[in-house]
């Protein structure tokens, strides 16, 4: 067993000895000046730069530059992306709220025979002609009551007219026919006389 945990520790030392350190190198361009500058030869008071580092440097400088552009050339494209959909945004914006304004004076406004009203004047003329045709309406509903009293009451006066007049006529016929048997018996008097 002691051995097991002495192998174990050997590979687990090895593995961590041959493992790769992590690189901390700097490849930013400055760096990369900075380590030309330092490995490269002097020759007097020049420094003497190997064709395959300048070329190596011009090239790293050149992709630096180029992936810069690209990415100046991305977010000037995104800018420009940007912008014209921020003046979409805004003409629809606009495009809404003149159709917000629209509605809301549709809103406010009815037709009334052609004729585009406000709804608080065409409510305020519309209750005002249904209060005086209520008013009209009681008006009328008074009269044909008052009316309806004094018809009725005329047609008592009627009947009872007509009663008098009745009971008036059959006294009448009655005094008529005593004056005619009175007449006709004075004229039979007469005649026997």
């Amino acid at each position: 067993m002691n051995r097991h945990l002495f192998t174990f520790a050997v590979i687990l030392l090895a593995s961590v000895s041959f493992a790769q350190e992590p690189t901390t190198e700097d490849n930013s361009l400055g760096a990369q000046f900075d380590k030309l500058y330092r490995i490269s030869s002097s020759y007097q008071a020049y420094k003497v730069v190997g064709k395959e580092k300048y070329l190596q440097l011009k090239q790293n400088v050149l992709d630096s530059l180029k992936t810069a552009q690209d990415k100046l050339s991305a977010k000037n494209n995104t800018l420009t992306a940007e912008k014209e959909s921020n003046q979409e945004y805004q003409e629809l914006l606009q495009k809404t709220s003149l159709e917000l304004q629209v509605s809301l004076q549709k809103e406010n406004v009815t037709s009334f025979f052609g004729l585009q009203v406000k709804k608080t004047s065409y409510n305020l003329s519309l209750w005002t002609f249904i209060l005086a045709l209520i008013l009209t309406l009681l008006y009328f509903i008074f009269k044909f009551s008052s009316n309806n009293v004094l018809s009725n009451k005329a047609k008592s006066d009627l009947k009872d007219m007509d009663f008098e007049y009745e009971q008036y006529r059959k006294k009448s016929i009655e005094k008529e026919q005593k004056l005619r048997r009175a007449l006709q018996d004075e004229i039979n008097k007469q005649r026997n006389s």
